[in-house]
């Protein structure tokens, strides 16, 4: 075993115990959804992503019939939360669209599905002492991945942070870095990860990815047999059989 192998498994580890304190729910909820944008204006004030009026950040995208807004929550108190989009050739709704729309019709043009995680946003006294949040949050855009079968995972991000997509999620460029990406006040990049070229490897390296397929169905299930609103789900990864990535997609 080389170092890097070992200090992966250290961190994977590590990662796995926080996940034990963690869950998620999916917001449904008016009261859920104020949280939300409170968590929301605390994280772009103090980064200048967005212009900001007033102290809600809550669109009309929220309640798109393919959009889920997530919180994550540690000890019961609310840390993050990201929006997901299920994006298909039928239904275009997508945040990362709204700013590089060919570049996103180039994949749908082509018959594939994506996953669009925007509106991250996490508590940003918090963040300071939890690094592993963005991990605990975008474990949530894995699952709906493999939940929806989908060709991609975009990801919209300041060109500050895409070495960090590049390296856990082996994301490749899309559009370089690019100014006056419409409303928003940074630099913008878009990223998409190969979850059918990717995913068995993302999951292999890091654990805590992985999911079972009653958590996913959870998370994302929605008509006849969708969950309450807000319901609690707990991770699921440190329960499932080794060597069983959990995924219905065929990685």
């Amino acid at each position: 075993m080389n170092l890097h192998t070992s200090v992966t498994e250290s961190f994977s580890a590590k990662l796995m115990e926080i996940l034990d304190h963690v869950e998620y729910r999916r917001v449904e909820s008016s009261e859920d959804m104020e949280e939300v944008a409170r968590i929301r204006y605390k994280a772009y004030k103090m980064a200048d992503i967005l212009p900001l009026s007033g102290t809600q950040l809550i669109d009309d995208v929220d309640f798109d019939p393919q959009a889920y807004v997530f919180g994550v929550y540690y000890d019961e108190q609310l840390i993050s939360t990201v929006r997901m989009h299920h994006v298909t050739p039928d239904h275009r709704v997508s945040s990362s669209r709204d700013i590089f729309p060919a570049e996103i019709d180039a994949f749908l043009d082509a018959g594939m599905s994506l996953i669009d995680p925007v509106r991250f946003a996490a508590d940003p006294a918090i963040m300071k002492e939890m690094p592993a949040i963005p991990y605990l949050t975008l474990r949530i855009a894995i699952m709906a991945a493999a939940y929806f079968d989908t060709d991609r995972v975009l990801q919209l991000v300041s060109p500050q942070h895409a070495a960090f997509y590049k390296r856990v999620f082996y994301a490749q460029t899309i559009v370089p870095p690019t100014r006056n990406c419409g409303k928003y006040n940074i630099d913008l990049t878009l990223m998409a990860t190969d979850t059918k070229d990717v995913g068995r490897k993302l999951l292999t390296r890091f654990p805590f990815f992985i999911s079972s397929p009653s958590e996913r169905r959870m998370m994302f299930a929605r008509g006849e047999v969708s969950t309450l609103p807000s319901l609690t789900i707990l991770p699921t990864a440190r329960y499932m059989p080794a060597g069983d990535l959990g995924v219905d997609l065929p990685l």
